[in-house]
């Protein structure tokens, strides 16, 4: 019996987190251009984290110190806009 299957690599493969990956696709993945959901979705995590730090100044103060930061430190973070870093 003459057995003539062969086995050719299943495409999905190369996608599993930790498989390693060829030069072209890391360029690709790190030159890529974010989309617009991931930037909607990084503005919005920055106006979330600001308003609550605003919070936290105004309710209560001396937790800013226990995070480690100064209040010029914390009012020069909550008047940033939120596309800005």
């Amino acid at each position: 019996m003459n057995d003539t299957r062969t086995f050719a690599p299943v495409p999905h493969q190369a996608a599993r987190p930790g498989a390693p990956m060829g030069l072209r696709e890391a360029l690709l993945r790190r030159y890529s251009l974010p989309t617009p959901q991931s930037i909607i979705a990084t503005w919005s995590e920055r106006a979330r984290f600001r308003w609550a730090l605003a919070q936290m100044a105004k309710d209560n103060p001396h937790l800013i110190d226990d995070i480690g930061l100064t209040s010029w430190q914390v009012e020069e973070e909550i008047a940033k806009r939120f596309w800005e870093e």
